[in-house]
């Protein structure tokens, strides 16, 4: 695997690697990791993107037998397969990476896409919905912050009405998301206080911070109030989260623990190994 793979050019690939590896891992399923017991301290979820073409309701059926309570990013026509192995989908998807509410002409397209997205989300009854600012290309980042703010306001109080958070995706822009304007958790954080509302925060990807700009704990302890979800990943590579990158996730899930976190942790790796043994790993890791 390549560091440049992403959520955008992951789905549906035809690696042979990749498909191998899912296929090998059948055996596993409820075997692997089967009923683990977790301290349940952290919440985790799981983003069914990084598995490739898994079957869901296989894939759905194993998360639950290792304690996991979500698979993340997963369309609405497929939430009833989770909701039968009592799952839920705790980040929904909504608009694209690249067009997003930095800019004004796609304020209409974006917001009624998250519009739907908080429809729909709230229906289910699950927590989250994605969203990102989009790309620079070359605006100015205090004007990009205004227009995510007018953006945001237009739509906070229907999230408000529904009990639904609109999250809004830190990725950096210095390996796998070139341009891309949230890509500092200050500048996110700010447009979180500018707001003021507990129905907009941020998704603090973990991989993504630690590639862009690293100092991850003590930036989790000082925007904790900023940040209604996070996802992990390995660095360098975005593999498994074991002893094998340079970030220690045990240290970590122990910060957000100690903020008093009450939401998801998604691991959003891409295996290289055995995909669910390493999942059911990575949960173990983060089950402090």
């Amino acid at each position: 695997m390549t560091q440049k793979i992403n959520r955008r050019t992951f789905v549906g690939a035809s690696s042979a690697s990749v498909v191998a590896g899912l296929l090998g891992s059948k055996v596993a399923i409820g075997q692997e990791g089967a009923d683990m017991e977790l301290k349940g301290q952290v919440k985790q979820s799981v983003c069914k993107w990084c598995f490739g073409n898994q079957p869901l309701d296989e894939f759905a059926r194993y998360c639950a037998s290792i304690g996991l309570k979500s698979i993340e990013l997963v369309e609405p026509p497929e939430w009833s397969v989770l909701k039968e192995h009592g799952l839920i989908c705790a980040m929904t998807p909504s608009h694209g990476i690249t067009r997003g509410l930095n800019r004004k002409e796609n304020h209409a397209e974006c917001l009624a896409q998250i519009r739907t997205s908080i429809e729909k989300t709230a229906e289910a009854g699950f927590p989250n919905v994605i969203c990102f600012s989009g790309n620079r290309a070359g605006m100015d980042d205090d004007e990009g912050l205004d227009n995510c703010e007018i953006a945001i306001k237009e739509i906070i109080g229907f999230a408000e009405q529904k009990n639904v958070t609109i999250c809004m995706e830190l990725l950096n822009s210095k390996r796998n998301h070139p341009d891309y304007m949230c890509d500092r958790t200050h500048w996110g954080g700010e447009l979180v206080r500018r707001l003021g509302s507990d129905n907009f925060k941020l998704l603090y990807d973990i991989y993504h911070m630690q590639v862009q700009e690293g100092d991850v704990i003590d930036t989790i302890r000082e925007y904790a109030d900023c940040i209604g979800h996070y996802h992990t990943a390995g660095v360098p590579g975005r593999n498994e989260i074991d002893d094998t990158q340079e970030l220690y996730y045990p240290a970590i899930m122990r910060a957000i623990v100690e903020t008093g976190f009450d939401g998801y942790v998604g691991q959003e790796f891409i295996p290289r190994r055995d995909p669910l043994r390493s999942l059911a790993e990575g949960v173990r890791i983060c089950d402090v």
